[in-house]
């Protein structure tokens, strides 16, 4: 028998009004924000992407390895170089790109040779990159399958530092002071120019649009609109593991959610990422907030957001072995951080940061503090802030 429709929609409303009082207020936020993006396959829809945009952007080798694994995913497609003419990327010296040119078109060049391009970087964090100690290798491995006309060609995006003539902190800032600026410029003249596309991998925030000085916001003055950003999604979610399971479960692993037009891209950048520590150089007084261009609804900033399952399951990137056993090569990167003038000097000795590394593979899982806090810290860059204001006195 069909129930008239007249008595049963006083019901339907009262169980939907008892099933959102069951549901925490922050939750019931969350949930009709993720009912309002659409996620799409993510492969496709990168792939995709490139024939509308010149230039896709996303992160790297900062420590998360199913965002890396992914990405191996992606190249590894038969598609992906059927569409992409170059990969630029942050970790990668530009001193060296006669020589990683060689390298990736598969001349004979030493592997010890050629991972100077990565280890000689102005960010110590590329020269430990299980990522980038892979990337190369297999871009080469790659472009032995295709034709000429296909291969894939990789961009060092970093600025040209010559670690052999650097004497202190100073020596380091000159080049490091425009790795937005140089990476930018590698973008507009080998790729924008010449009418190629290119995928971009880099920290988020050097990929975000309508910032005032990061890579991206830089050559878009010139090339607007040709770029498409996409963003992990931080720590979004991670203390509602029941929702996650309620409502991320449905969306396709790996998917892709653009932020234009939905809650989720209402939100602000602090809801995925923590405020950094900053320092006033003319006061040297620290800030822990993010810069105005940051206090913007996150759909002006990125394109889309990357999911690749749990949030709270995230895994986090190991140091190679060859790497931690390659002594000489972190003695110079201890050298390199301790070099006078530098705002965060490494703690401890070497043996002390091996069992660190030792203790680290007990906790795989990649996890991004919300409260980023560190009085020790904050006190060291104040005090480095003011030696470099005594040096340049």
């Amino acid at each position: 028998m069909k129930i008239p429709t007249t008595c049963t929609k006083p019901w339907a409303h009262l169980l939907m009004w008892l099933a959102m009082l069951l549901i925490p207020p922050g939750a019931r936020a969350q949930t009709q924000q993720m009912k309002t993006a659409s996620p799409e396959p993510a492969t496709a829809a990168m792939l995709a992407a490139f024939d509308k945009y010149e230039v896709v952007g996303l992160p790297a080798a900062h420590g998360m390895k199913d965002l890396d694994d992914f990405i191996f995913s992606l190249i590894r497609n038969p598609s992906f170089s059927e569409k992409v003419n170059d990969i630029e990327v942050e970790c990668g010296n530009s001193l060296y790109q006669p020589l990683l040119d060689r390298y990736i078109a598969g001349e004979d060049v030493a592997f010890t040779e050629v991972r100077k391009v990565w280890r000689n970087t102005t960010v110590s964090m590329c020269g430990t990159s299980g990522f980038y100690e892979q990337f190369f290798p297999l871009v080469r491995a790659i472009n032995q399958r295709l034709t000429p006309r296909k291969r894939l060609r990789v961009l060092a995006g970093d600025p040209p530092i010559d670690w052999d003539q650097v004497k202190d902190y100073q020596d380091v800032l000159k080049f490091g002071a425009n790795r937005d600026a140089n990476a930018a410029s590698v973008m507009e003249k080998e790729v924008l120019a010449k009418r190629r596309k290119a995928f971009m991998l880099f920290g988020v925030m050097h990929l975000m649009h309508s910032q005032d000085r990061n890579a991206v916001s830089i050559y878009e003055k010139d090339y607007p609109g040709v770029t498409f950003v996409i963003s992990d999604l931080g720590y979004f979610d991670t203390d509602s593991p029941t929702l996650s399971s309620a409502v991320l479960a449905s969306w396709p692993i790996p998917s892709l959610a653009r932020t234009a037009g939905t809650s989720l891209g209402d939100l602000d950048w602090s809801h995925f990422y923590p405020p950094p520590l900053m320092i006033n150089k003319d006061e040297c007084v620290v800030h822990n907030e993010f810069p105005k261009g940051l206090q913007r609804p996150t759909q002006r900033l990125v394109d889309a957001f990357l999911y690749l399952g749990p949030q709270d399951l995230k895994l986090l990137e190991q140091m190679p072995a060859d790497i931690a056993v390659d002594i000489e090569y972190r003695i110079e990167l201890r050298r390199r951080e301790a070099l006078p003038g530098y705002p965060a000097a490494p703690a401890g000795t070497l043996e002390e940061a091996n069992q660190q590394t030792v203790k680290g593979a007990e906790h795989p899982i990649f996890i991004i503090p919300r409260q980023t806090r560190d009085p020790q810290a904050e006190k060291a860059a104040v005090q480095s802030c003011l030696d470099l204001k005594r040096r340049a006195h």
